[in-house]
């Protein structure tokens, strides 16, 4: 019985590690995108669609921190959540200047089952490792992405 119970806790004591976070979707510029081409970068995975209020107000917000980032640490991906056609939708990230890439998701079903949609915009971030670390339902600002981003740069400097 003892080593029963030992057994137990030290199964207990293991950690949950979960699989990093993986999908694959269509891209607007026409070639598939995989989230595991994004790894040892920060992903910020926005879900919007073009009728959607909300979206629209946080779309230079995500442009910006996109452009400041891309090139170094971190992405955005905006995954159109509607059924629109490919030419309607390019004509709109073009009047809208956006600038991150968008993927399709016209099938209204979400690309992993980790990722809920409960309403739109919805926004994760996945970490450079491929975890899936927050969600945020409602708009999002450059400025609150940077402030995580910072905050997790933080944690993992104390961690060493």
């Amino acid at each position: 019985m003892k080593r029963f119970l030992l057994l137990v806790l030290c199964l207990l004591a293991l950690p949950v590690v979960a699989e990093p976070l993986d999908f694959r979707l269509p891209g607007l510029d026409g070639r598939e995108h995989s989230l595991a081409d994004y790894r040892g970068k920060w992903v910020v995975l926005n879900f919007w669609a073009t009728w959607c209020p909300p979206c629209l107000e946080e779309i230079p917000e995500l442009s910006a921190f996109h452009d400041d980032h891309k090139d170094k640490d971190a992405v955005v991906l905006g995954l159109n959540y509607e059924d629109i056609s490919p030419p309607q939708l390019k004509a709109f990230a073009e009047e809208y200047f956006i600038s991150y890439p968008i993927l399709l998701n016209g099938d209204l079903k979400p690309p992993h089952p980790r990722l809920m949609v409960p309403g739109l915009p919805v926004t994760y971030i996945v970490s450079p490792e491929g975890e899936l670390v927050a969600r945020q339902v409602g708009t999002v600002t450059a400025e609150a992405l940077e402030q995580f981003l910072a905050r997790q740069r933080q944690g993992k400097d104390k961690g060493r």
